[in-house]
């Protein structure tokens, strides 16, 4: 009995032993920490990624060069350019340009000349007795008596100083006095006042011209006389004046 128990001891202190050592081996095993840097300690920069290559690009094999083959072409002369036949292009035929008549003469006009026509039941008194006298010299002057036609004239313009006749006739009166600028300066006043009254207005330019012809102005006469005629081609003392402003005209350009 007592040998028995001397053996089975030191079989239990083994059995023990490799209970206590399967166990360790069994319990979870702590995880592996690194050791943290002191906190005085500063971190490294993690170092820069390395660039990365391209991929590399074969190589192409360059093309020999072929030797230029002579062409049987290239071993003559070159041909001489033949410059195009051109055919001249007949005109076209000439356009007939329908022929340009000089435009008519102006119709002429009316005699307007009697100034007792003027009067009518509506005309003012006053205007009246001035267009009166200015008939009374109008007739005087036709029969060559300048100083009463003078007179008269000179009192129907005192009368009514609109009376753009009575200033015409003042100018015919100066003309046949040989007043040949003061004739002009009446002309001025009647041709701004007559400028509506077509005959009359011719009547201005052509006594103009007979002033500029009497002064050795021959060519501001015939202007005068062509403006004259421009409105009426009946006035007479124009047209005549005109044919024979050319034989004047030319011992005093000498």
């Amino acid at each position: 009995m007592s040998r028995f128990n001397v053996t089975a001891r030191p079989v239990k202190a083994l059995a023990a032993l490799v209970f206590v050592v399967g166990a360790q081996s069994c319990a979870p095993q702590a995880t592996y920490r690194r050791p943290l840097p002191p906190p005085s300690a500063k971190p490294r920069p993690a170092a820069p990624p390395a660039p990365a290559l391209p991929p590399a690009v074969p190589e192409t094999p360059k093309p020999l060069p072929q030797e230029a083959r002579i062409r049987e072409q290239d071993l003559q002369p070159p041909e001489k350019a033949i410059p195009p036949i051109t055919i001249p292009e007949e005109p076209p035929p000439p356009v007939a340009t329908p022929e340009v008549l000089p435009p008519a003469p102006p119709t002429p006009l009316a005699d307007d000349s009697s100034l007792l026509a003027k009067i009518g039941p509506s005309t003012p008194p006053q205007r009246a007795a001035s267009l009166r006298l200015a008939e009374e010299g109008r007739k005087l002057l036709e029969s060559g008596d300048h100083a009463r036609a003078l007179n008269r004239l000179e009192r129907a313009i005192s009368i009514d100083s609109t009376n753009a006749y009575g200033h015409f006739l003042l100018a015919k009166t100066q003309h046949g006095l040989k007043r040949y600028k003061e004739s002009l300066n009446f002309l001025e006043v009647a041709e701004f006042r007559l400028r509506d009254e077509p005959f009359w207005l011719a009547e201005v330019y052509a006594l103009r011209g007979e002033n500029f012809r009497a002064l050795g102005m021959f060519d501001q006469a015939a202007a005068s006389y062509q403006q004259a005629l421009s409105i009426n081609s009946g006035n007479r003392t124009a047209a005549e004046a005109l044919s024979r402003i050319d034989g004047e005209s030319q011992p005093a350009q000498r």
